[in-house]
This record gives structure tokens, sequence and C-alpha cells, in this order.
């Protein structure tokens, strides 16, 4: 562990300095909201703002998404070596899921912030774009074979401002490739904004206290950091954990892919190894991961399985070594091939097995799956808007809600959209995306009786349908668990299989596979339902005042109180009033043990 004789500072003053970094990735987070022209960033909230060290450390990231957060280091590491001139006033923009990005979708705007002379912290702001340049409309080309189908521009590290004036030659080539111009550059110029404020504010602490605190704060909070992750680590018991997975097929995929993660826990080392290297090669299509994404998911399913509060930063990294093979689909990709969905299929898998694979460790340990699969609710959308004499119109809505996974200690997230985000995303407002775009929401429900049953149950399913109110549009989307659904642990039951169809405007219904592109005319509507969360420990087991209040909230059905968790009530149908039957319900539940 890194010595921390001579990097220490007052307790409070450290305080005081973290919630001041944390405070000021908030305030980068707000301005991305309110400056953000798409509904993706400012509806939805798919962006993320982290402050990295000037020696290329993650170092505050707040509220990001942890997809995004977790290779902003790598980024920023490309940045210093491709520009030996690196000045202040400089703003770079880097896309390039080869050189530590996630994927090309993923914009991110990063500014070094000096002071005296010194770079000290480089922040970062990373936006999904509405629309990257894609050959197709829509930021998952799933289906392409390598990156030159792919079609976005990529841009490695590339100085899009310099002594604080823009470069105009990105922004021009971007204008020519972007379907809606004026609504990238809007995001354009809010990610900058972003990095910009954050700058100011690091400037003006620094002031305050002097650069020489600064460092010796950076110093010893990644150090306190790394300590605390060693105090978790030699809190969880020794052992060589495995778990495996598929991601569903797909019409090019027809076998879809196999997946697995290996750890070791060693607490007396306090060191965690997580390796990904016997994972098939990569695939001739987007699913492919990204050296950030592959990494970020395997951390994200760790840190959501600790059971303490440990600050996700360079230096609790320390602690973790994450094994990756080069052109493996989980891993390192081999150029060209296409890491399009890098930030969403696959990388839901594998926070999946992580999280569900700490689970064998014993009971509260680890947790259940959640939700995969961005369908219908989360579909890139495009055409052209009547209502406003026909102009172009793209954009990721984020209507789903994909049931969360239990926990040892409660029941799943109802709106946790999916693994890579973990509920840290917003859900769409249907009248903002009415308004934004000429849809119809037709229907936004939970479904009852969904959620993986378990003494902590998943988060139930549930069911959209929208229509168009425009000539013609397109949706597309990547999509996955129509086949593997989300798995409980610990006796915890299996989530739903997700499932999705178009619907014609004669009535015919046709189930759609996963990564369709559907065209819509008018009547015409898609219908999706999400999976739902796994459920953790064994139904048998959860406490029969809290099936009850599920009846009546309408989470679970009296078939599946009765059925799955062995819970008789004194009077049916169950209403206000109702209560538990304990005889009946004691013998219930033994029965069922012994089936």
């Amino acid at each position: 562990m890194t010595d921390t004789n001579n990097s220490k500072l007052d307790t409070v003053l450290t305080a005081v300095l973290a919630n001041r970094v944390d405070g000021i990735v908030r305030e980068m987070t707000n301005t991305m909201l309110k400056t953000a022209r798409s509904a993706v960033i400012n509806s939805a909230r798919d962006f993320s703002c982290a402050i990295v060290t000037g020696t290329n450390e993650l170092f505050a990231c707040a509220e990001g998404l942890p997809i995004h957060i977790f290779g902003t280091d790598l980024q920023t590491k490309v940045m210093c070596d491709n520009h030996p001139d690196i000045a202040e006033g400089d703003c770079y923009l880097h896309n390039d899921p080869y050189s530590g990005n996630t994927h090309a979708a993923d914009h991110a705007f990063m500014v070094p912030v000096f002071f005296e002379g010194e770079h000290h912290f480089t922040a970062v702001a990373k936006a999904h774009q509405a629309d990257c340049g894609n050959s197709l409309p829509t930021t998952y080309m799933s289906m392409a074979k390598d990156v030159y189908e792919e079609g976005a521009l990529i841009f490695p590290a590339v100085r899009i401002q310099r002594d604080y004036k823009m470069v105009g030659d990105v922004v021009n080539m971007m204008q020519k490739r972007i379907r809606v111009p004026s609504q990238w550059y809007g995001d354009f110029m809010a990610g900058i904004s972003s990095a910009r404020i954050a700058e100011r504010r690091l400037k003006e602490m620094c002031a305050k206290y002097g650069k020489e605190t600064i460092k010796t704060f950076i110093t010893s909070w990644l150090n306190y950091s790394e300590q605390r992750m060693v105090n978790a680590v030699r809190s969880l018991p020794a052992a060589k954990l495995e778990n495996h997975g598929r991601h569903d097929s797909m019409p090019f995929l027809p076998e879809g892919i196999p997946l697995q993660v290996k750890v070791m826990v060693d607490p007396d080392s306090a060191y965690i190894d997580i390796d990904l290297r016997d994972n098939i090669d990569n695939v001739d299509c987007g699913l492919n991961q990204s050296e950030a994404t592959a990494t970020s998911a395997v951390l994200a399913g760790l840190f959501n399985s600790l059971n303490s509060d440990v600050p996700q930063n360079a230096g609790s990294f320390r602690r973790v070594r994450v094994h990756l093979r080069e052109g493996a689909v989980a891993g390192i990709p081999k150029f060209p091939h296409s890491c399009s969905v890098a930030t969403t299929n696959v990388s839901d898998r594998m926070i999946n097995l992580t999280g569900a694979a700490f689970a064998q460790l014993g009971d509260g340990q680890g947790l259940a799956e959640g939700a995969v699969g961005p369908g219908v609710g989360m579909a890139v959308v495009s055409g052209r808007d009547p209502r406003f004499n026909g102009a172009p119109f793209i954009n990721q809505i984020h209507l789903n809600i994909n049931g969360g996974p239990a926990s040892p200690k409660a029941d799943g997230w109802i709106t946790y959209g999916i693994p890579v985000v973990a509920g840290l995303m917003y859900r769409d407002s249907i009248e903002i995306d009415e308004l934004k775009h000429p849809l119809e929401v037709r229907r936004l429900a939970l479904i009852p009786g969904t959620g993986g049953a378990g003494r902590f149950r998943g988060a139930p399913s549930a069911e959209i349908e929208f229509g168009i109110k425009s000539d013609a549009m397109t949706v597309m989307y990547p999509g996955d668990g129509q086949e593997e659904p989300p798995k409980g642990v610990r006796g915890g039951l299996d989530g739903a299989r997700a499932e999705r169809f178009v619907i014609r405007k004669n009535g015919e219904s046709t189930k759609l596979t996963n990564a369709a592109r559907i065209e819509l005319a008018p009547g015409d509507a898609v219908r999706g339902i999400d999976c739902s969360g796994g459920g953790y420990g064994s139904p048998l087991e959860r406490d029969p005042e809290r099936v009850l209040h599920d009846v009546l909230e309408r989470y679970e059905t009296e078939e599946r109180a009765a059925d799955v968790y062995g819970v008789i009530f004194d009077s049916y149908p169950v209403r206000d009033g109702s209560k538990v039957d304990a005889r009946a319900t004691d013998e219930k539940r033994r029965a069922l043990a012994t089936i």
C-alpha cells in the first residue's frame, strides 16, 4: 500500500475538500443538464462528469454513471500522451473506444486545469449523443461488422479549443455528418461549458488553499480511499468465485455470446483479482466491449456488492486487479472490431455476473441480477416532424423501467433502467418526449406478479406501447433479455423475460427479435415488455406482512402470494383490512418446502 506518512491532512480539512470537489462535479452535472439540447442528455441524463488528477488518476465522480466514469483516466492519459504541448485554455474531444473511451456515441470533453503553471486536474464531461454520425440513424450499431460499417467519426483526444478559442475544423466536420447539427452543436457547447465550470471552481479552490495543500490533499484522499478498500476486502472471506452467463442471440449472432467471470478474493493481501481472459474472441458485430467498459462493468459489479461505502476513485481501485485479454469480446478489442454497443448489452451481463458471483460468498453477500435489454423504451427514434415543417429529428428515448435486482437487504429498485446505469439516469417524462418528437405513448405500466420472487424480490417488469404522429418513423434498439432472464441468487427466483412487438394499423402483431429496426407508418405502434429483476433468498423466507403489502400495492398477485411465497390471507379478494392467516401460511410454507 502507498506510504501515507508524509501525505496526511487534518481530517476536517480533508472532509471539507472532498465534499467541495464532489460539489464541483455536481455543478458540472447541473450545467450539462440545464444547457444541453437533446432529450437524451437534458431529460434522461445520459451523461457523467468526473475530475481526474493531473497524473491521470480518477479523483471524483459523484453521481456519474458507472459505465462512463471508470475509464476517464485512460482518456486523459491519451490526451497527455498525444499532446506534449498541452496548455491552459485547451479543451479536447475524445470518443475513441480503442484508446480509452466507452463507445463512439459517448463524447468526452476534457479540460486540463492549470494553477500557477502546473497541471493539477483534468475536468471530464462525457455525454451520450443523440447522433454520432453512424451510417444508420442509431447510436447502437449492433449489426455493424466493424468500425467502418459503423460509420461514426472518431476523435482520439482531438484539440477543439486552444487558448479558450474554438478550433472550427472539428465543428465543421461534425456538422456535415450529424443529422440534426443544431441539436448536436447545443450539446457540444454544453459539454465544453460543463468542463469549463469545473476549471473555474478548481482554480478558485487552489487559490484559496494553496497548491501545496491541494497536492497533499490529492495524495491523502487517494490513500485514504485505498485504506477503506483494504478494510472492505479484509472483511470478506477468502474465495475463488466463478460465474457463467449468456447474452441472447440476435439475427446476425445466432448462438448469442457465452460469458464468464472469475474472481479471487484474498483478504490477507487485501486484493481482489477479476479475470475475464477466458471469454471468447471478438465477434463480428457491435457487441464487443471496449477496454474501458470491460473494466468498468466488473468494477461496478464489485462496488455494488461491497457492504461498505468505499470512495470510487483511483485509490480504491489500487486494490482491484482486472485481467483482460486483447481480442476478447469482454476485454480489449482488436481494431477494427466494432464497439458500438459496448456500454450496454455485454456490459450489463458482466455487471450481473460479477455481482451474482459475490453472492456465492454466503448469505448477505452479493446481489441478484438486474434487468437487461435496451428495448423499445430505450430505442433511438428518427424521422421528420410534420409539426415543424418536416424538420429532421433523432434522439434516444428513455421510457423503459427495467426492474432492479434484489439485494440481501432490500427489494429491487423499480426505475432501475439497466445495470450500467443502476438507477442513476432519469426516466423521460412522457409529456416531454411527446413534445419533442412526433410520437404518442399509449401505455406505460408496471406488470403485477413479474418480479423475481425471493426473501427480497426483484422489481417488476413494465409494459410500454407507443405510436407515431408523423408519416413515418424509424425505431432502432439493440435489445437483450428475451431468451436469458436475469437470474435470482441464493434461492431467489429468476426475473421475467423481455418481449417486443410491432403492431400494424390493421391490428396484426409480430414479435420482434433482439436488435431490430422497425419502420412505422401512421397507425402502427411498437410494444415492449421489460425484464424484471431477480430475487434474493428463498421466497418462503419473505416476511408475510411484506407479501400482503405487495398484493395491496399490486406488485404481487394473490395467486403468487399463495403458490410462490406460501402466504395465505384471511379474506379474498385481498383488500385494505385483510390480514395474514398465520396458521394457514405456516402449513402452506411447510408443504411448498417439501416440493
